[in-house]
């Protein structure tokens, strides 16, 4: 139990939710302990349709991949900004400060979060300039806050 008090959600009921919300669409399941959803996600009616994927070990925090295109070969050799590497993750919530939890469903964050992202990113493409704000863990050489967020960036 974390966040003040509410109850983590389990893996099989963030598999309900995903497939229950009309809006979020796509599919998935949980074998050997481990949520994984992909769905497909257009941030405009503008925008290229990007393949995500998200995925969940039980105790872990999500993980979002874009499967297709690959976000490398859009970016031209540029660093991407906002991601972890080895594997190429997006980066959508600074760990350790309650923005994500177990508590809190994957549909109504994980997700929206996912759109706003890769809405940043193709403006990043077309401008060089990333204006998601945010902080991204290895932006700071001394981890500020408590000791669980010092443990929690760490990990990056």
């Amino acid at each position: 139990m974390r966040g003040r008090g509410k109850r983590d959600l389990s893996l099989a009921q963030q598999l309900l939710f995903l497939r229950s919300n009309p809006i979020v669409g796509g599919t998935g399941g949980i074998k050997r302990r481990k949520l994984t959803w992909a769905t497909i996600i257009q941030p405009t009616a503008l925008s290229r349709t990007y393949t995500a994927r998200i995925s969940l070990c039980e105790g872990k925090t999500p993980d979002v991949y874009i499967d297709d295109p690959q976000l490398s070969d859009l970016a031209q050799g540029r660093l991407i900004p906002h991601v972890y590497t080895e594997p190429l993750r997006l980066c959508l919530y600074l760990p350790g400060t309650e923005e994500w939890g177990a508590h809190k469903r994957i549909d109504q964050t994980i997700i929206p979060w996912t759109y706003l992202w890769l809405l940043y990113f193709e403006e990043w493409l077309a401008s060089d300039d990333w204006k998601g704000g945010g902080q991204h863990p290895c932006d700071e050489e001394k981890p500020r806050g408590n000791r669980q967020t010092r443990r929690s960036l760490a990990r990056f």
